[in-house]
């Protein structure tokens, strides 16, 4: 498994929009390729504007990935999901998903912790990309 715990890259006080993420991949040699793009999807969060935190969880045995992020707002949100390395990444992995689920939830306390994440993710049904997503 490879952890990589809640980063914070914005302090601030007040609301924030939460991210919860989960994506389960066709084949597990697709592994290799999806946890190279999460880095650097992670990297592009610690310096997008807006954006105030995240953590990634990932198990590529079992084919599966998690993240949580939190943001300042939807635009902000929004703005990163089209930016690269990130809008890139979405059309490159798209045939390789076997399942993926987002959800979003406003909260004041940050970090987020995981249990809450994956609480809310096994609450929700499977989706489609998030709003501002490129087809």
């Amino acid at each position: 498994m490879v952890h990589l715990p809640w980063t914070t890259v914005d302090v601030r006080q007040g609301p924030a929009l939460v991210m919860a993420s989960e994506f389960h991949l066709t084949q597990v040699r697709r592994t290799p390729s999806f946890l190279l793009d999460a880095l650097r999807i992670r990297r592009q969060v610690m310096t997008a504007d807006g954006a105030l935190g995240i953590a990634l969880e990932a198990r590529p045995l079992h084919r599966t990935f998690r993240t949580m992020s939190a943001w300042r707002d939807r635009a902000a949100l929004d703005a990163f999901v089209r930016a690269e390395p990130h809008r890139t990444t979405m059309v490159r992995h798209r045939t390789g998903m076997a399942a993926s689920r987002f959800v979003f939830w406003a909260t004041d306390e940050l970090p987020v912790r995981w249990p809450d994440a994956v609480r809310r993710l096994a609450d929700d049904e499977p989706d489609g990309p998030p709003p501002g997503a490129v087809p």
